[in-house]
């Protein structure tokens, strides 16, 4: 019985360890999770106590601000002939190559003139027949002449009738008349020589113009058409190089701003390292569209820039890009292009919009403000490690800076990048982190 006894008191103790150890496992478990949410919840609280948006700031100030427009083209030469035949033939003599000087009145193209020569004959061989015909018909009319003074003195004595009379005055009569038509047959055949004479003139063709060849299309042994009844072959092309222009395409957008006597910048690609000076002198009136009924089409204006050359061998068909300076003002409160821009529901309400139309629902009239409602410009200031939104009213603006007309007063604190900062991350009360060690790209300019 005792032995039962202890046997009982034994399994006791072993239960009784048995869940000691479990209920002791349970306490560490529990410990372990409690601490791993401890650390889990401590980590996001940091996190977001920590979470600041970086930006980089400058500060607002006053700069000389230069708007251009900038557009490429080829260079040209201001002055330049295009040598085209205006008859017909075979090219004989081409004296002058690509790339000679000229001078006024030189002899350049050479046209085999021997298709004319049969022609010329047979119009002063038709000369010589009509003018021994009137020879013939003036000694007819000395003879009627003689003979209508006879029968008037007759008639006169009475020995002659009238009817001799009227027939020998008709006689006269149609032998002068005879005489004035074979004149104006002469005048004829003398024009249509004429008319052969200056189109066999225009087989030698002279320069019109002192220059340079820059074109040459045609060689000796070619056979050119006339400009007389189509459009020609143009033969050679003779330019002043001493006069070079730039001729660019301008978007419709941007041509309204372009003045004459506007300055530019021009880099030609030929001459990476030169800067050269230009002056707009012509600006077209009509536009020329590319890609014309597709949604590529492309409307530009034609914009044509004086070059200032200094002694560079520019050529005709060189590549260029001109900065047209078409607004410029000087000490002006300036921030980073970059640093300006527009959120959605930052809008603000176009001069003389309607905001109180009885005839409206709100809905509808909600609808019609949003319409005419445009992006209000912004930019970022800091104040006490927070970001500041401020309304600005903007003006020109070069590659890098933009005027500031109204809303800044100078000296602020303003935000300049990142981009994403800009125009997503920052809002009113942000928490920001300055860090002005960052180096950033230039900002995109492109339009």
């Amino acid at each position: 019985m005792a032995e039962e006894n202890t046997q009982k008191v034994k399994v006791k103790a072993v239960l009784s360890d048995s869940r000691k150890r479990k209920r002791k496992k349970r306490i560490i478990t529990f410990s372990v999770l409690a601490l791993f949410l401890i650390i889990i919840i401590a980590v996001l609280l940091t996190n977001k106590k920590e979470k600041l948006v970086e930006v980089q700031t400058e500060k607002v100030s006053r700069r000389n601000i230069v708007q251009t427009v900038t557009a490429t083209g080829k260079v040209q030469a201001e002055k330049k002939v295009n040598i085209s035949a205006e008859v017909s033939g075979e090219i004989i003599a081409l004296p002058f190559k690509e790339g000679d000087e000229v001078k006024q009145n030189d002899l350049v193209v050479k046209i085999k003139p021997d298709v004319y020569y049969p022609q010329i004959r047979q119009q002063e061989a038709g000369i010589k027949v009509l003018e021994s015909t009137l020879k013939a018909q003036e000694v007819s009319l000395r003879k009627n002449e003689l003979d209508l003074n006879r029968i008037k003195e007759l008639r006169g004595k009475g020995l002659a009738s009238q009817s001799d009379l009227d027939n020998t005055q008709a006689a006269y009569d149609a032998t002068l008349a005879a005489m004035n038509t074979t004149r104006a047959q002469i005048g004829q055949q003398q024009a249509s020589l004429a008319a052969v004479q200056y189109d066999m003139s225009k087989t030698t063709i002279y320069a019109p113009m002192s220059g340079v060849i820059t074109q040459k299309n045609n060689e000796i042994g070619e056979k050119v058409l006339g400009t007389m009844s189509n459009m020609g072959n143009n033969i050679l092309t003779i330019s002043d190089l001493s006069s070079m222009e730039c001729d660019v395409d301008v978007s419709e957008s941007d041509v309204t701003s372009i003045n004459l006597g506007d300055t530019a910048k021009i880099q030609i690609d030929a001459f990476p390292d030169v800067i050269m000076k230009g002056t707009v002198f012509e600006i077209a009136n009509t536009a020329t569209a590319k890609n014309t009924g597709t949604q590529e089409e492309v409307v530009n204006f034609t914009v044509k820039i004086r070059v200032i050359n200094e002694g560079y061998d520019l050529r005709p068909g060189m590549s260029c890009t001109v900065d047209i300076e078409v607004n410029k003002k000087n000490d002006v409160l300036a921030v980073p292009i970059q640093s300006v821009t527009a959120r959605e529901g930052d809008t603000t309400k176009q001069e003389g919009m309607q905001t109180d139309n009885p005839e409206l629902t709100s809905t509808k009239q909600n609808e019609q403000n949003l319409k005419k409602s445009k992006p209000k410009e912004i930019v970022f200031l800091i104040e006490n490690g927070s970001a500041k939104k401020r309304s600005v009213k903007t003006g020109i603006s070069d590659v890098s800076y933009i005027e500031i007309i109204d809303g800044l007063s100078g000296n602020e604190d303003v935000v300049k990048g990142s981009y994403k900062a800009i125009n997503k991350d920052l809002d009113e009360n942000v928490k920001v982190k300055v860090n002005n060690d960052v180096k950033k790209p230039a900002p995109n300019t492109e339009q």
